[in-house]
């Protein structure tokens, strides 16, 4: 049995963009993987399928597991000959008794490494545009627990010094001492309209942010139904959210959207979505794989000069077609004197970084739309080859054929289900989800498949696609779609998505 090692990661504050690149590479890398309550869950699939997951959170309520079992846990595991990555929230050296858990493994004579993360001392506040220093305000900025009794004889908190001059003083874990702590301020010489600021779950979609003064922060915290986790800050700089929010400001802030596409495309439409405040969970409905018969395929590009045109419905059919291309050795001269069509721009701007120019492009992103377009163009007797979906719908070939055309309906690639699991289950009976986004036929049919045919877990949740076709698939269904794109595009999605959810 090989030498376990351990490594004590911060997950940073909640948002999971926050991760440093090496705390990615130790979870990727992790046979077993021992985590928080607050480490984003989506933090989780960066573990490989075989990690076993060891989940020892902790709240103010109760403990799930002691700290002797977490410092148990990661001695036992690495024991065994395995790499155990322990992840914390925010860093594991603030407040996050990766100190104690160090020194378990250096007794146990485990070789262990620190991967600092991105403490919510600063992140948080910074996500509610706080800064914790200002040249105009304060140079100085002190982190406190907040979760030690202030009422205590034997106090280790300074409160004289925290209440002296003007620097900022930010408490950790401090909602449940929260009047005693603006008291102990006050009593040792804080100013009573000292600017004070709570922000619940801050850097994430439920963040949510309180601004009053020392003496009154408490009684609105309650008022309002602030609790943990959150942030407190104390100073002058808080004064300054006001002009400088803005994570609040971009237009899908707090918005939790599922993203159904498959995987390889699935990107552009989460960075979208999280460009505009949003965070996007990708929950593949469907895969791409090969076509059943890929020789149909094969045996058309063979023949490739003796096709007038060539026709494509994806950007998926057009990496197919030019793998196989490419497999065969063609040259892309071959292509000369072939018309060919797009049907929208995004499958037009793959063919045009190939070099190739596109003969038509539908106005509108659909079959329909290049029958439409091609009924004066195609004339009887030539050859159509389409490169498509394998399950892809009959009207675009038979209506071609209905032209006179000599239609080659070749399948490039099919759409097989993709995976959700139960944590997709659970975020959609937790509502804590607000829309889900569909992109093709596909996406519906399967995406209710992962739900285990249950829509009742959809209701109260806004449900948005890409176009026509793809919204009729779902009330065919029983789904109600919220939004439908105007343009049938990704970008016609988030245009949609912008308009029409609500947090």
């Amino acid at each position: 049995m090989g030498q376990g090692y351990v490594y004590l990661v911060g997950g940073g504050p909640g948002d999971p963009g926050l991760l440093t690149l090496k705390g990615a590479e130790c979870i990727g890398k992790a046979d077993v993987l021992v985590y928080d309550r607050l480490v984003s869950r989506r933090l989780l699939s960066l573990a490989r399928p075989d990690c076993e997951r060891i989940y020892v959170g902790k709240s103010p309520e109760r403990h799930t597991f002691t700290q002797d079992a977490i410092n148990e846990v990661l001695v036992q595991k690495s024991r065994e000959g395995k790499i155990v990555t322990r992840l914390k929230g925010g860093d594991p050296f603030v407040f996050g008794r990766g100190g104690e858990e160090a020194e378990a493994l250096l007794d146990a004579g485990i070789p262990y490494e620190v991967v600092p993360g991105i403490t919510s001392a600063i992140a948080v506040p910074a996500y509610a545009g706080i800064p914790v220093t200002h040249r105009d305000l304060t140079s100085t900025f002190t982190v406190v627990t907040g979760h030690e009794d202030p009422t205590k004889n034997a106090s280790a908190i300074p409160w004289e010094l925290l209440a002296q001059g003007n620097g900022t003083v930010v408490f950790l874990m401090g909602m449940e001492n929260l009047p005693l702590i603006g008291e102990k301020l006050i009593q040792h010489g804080r100013r009573p309209d000292t600017p004070a600021g709570v922000i619940q779950w801050g850097t994430r979609p439920e963040q949510r942010t309180l601004v009053s003064q020392l003496d009154e922060i408490a009684k609105q915290a309650e008022k309002q139904g602030f609790s943990s986790p959150s942030v407190i800050i104390v100073g002058d700089v808080v004064s300054l959210r006001e002009k400088l929010q803005w994570l609040e400001k971009k237009p899908l802030f707090g918005a939790r959207i599922i993203v159904t596409r498959a995987r390889n495309q699935a990107s552009t439409l989460s960075k979208a979505i999280e460009d505009l405040g949003g965070e996007a969970w990708e929950f593949p409905a469907i895969e791409l794989a090969a076509p059943t018969q890929p020789e149909h395929l094969a045996k058309a590009i063979a023949k490739i000069k003796t096709f007038e045109w060539l026709v494509f419905t994806s950007v998926n059919g057009v990496e197919a077609f030019f793998k196989e291309f490419e497999r065969q050795d063609k040259d892309i001269r071959e292509l000369a004197g072939i018309e060919l069509v797009a049907i929208g721009p995004v499958t037009q701007s793959a063919l045009q970084e190939r070099g190739l120019k596109v003969a038509f492009v539908p106005p509108e992103y659909r079959a329909e739309a290049i029958i439409s377009g091609l009924a004066s163009r195609v004339l009887r007797g030539q050859r159509v080859l389409l490169a498509r979906a394998e399950e892809a719908r009959d009207i675009l070939p038979e209506s071609l054929k209905a032209l006179g055309a000599e239609v080659w309906d070749v399948p490039a690639y099919r759409t097989v289900m993709g995976q959700g699991g139960a944590e997709l289950h659970d975020l959609l009976a937790e509502k804590a989800v607000h829309a889900v986004t569909f992109t093709s036929s596909s996406t519906v049919k399967n995406f209710i498949k992962l739900i285990g045919g249950e829509i009742s877990l959809l209701e109260g949740i806004k449900l948005f696609s890409i176009g026509p076709i793809t919204s009729a698939t779902a009330r065919e269904l029983g789904l109600t779609i919220d939004g439908e794109a105007l343009h049938y595009t990704i970008e016609g999605l988030i245009e949609s998505l912008i308009e029409g959810v609500r947090v």
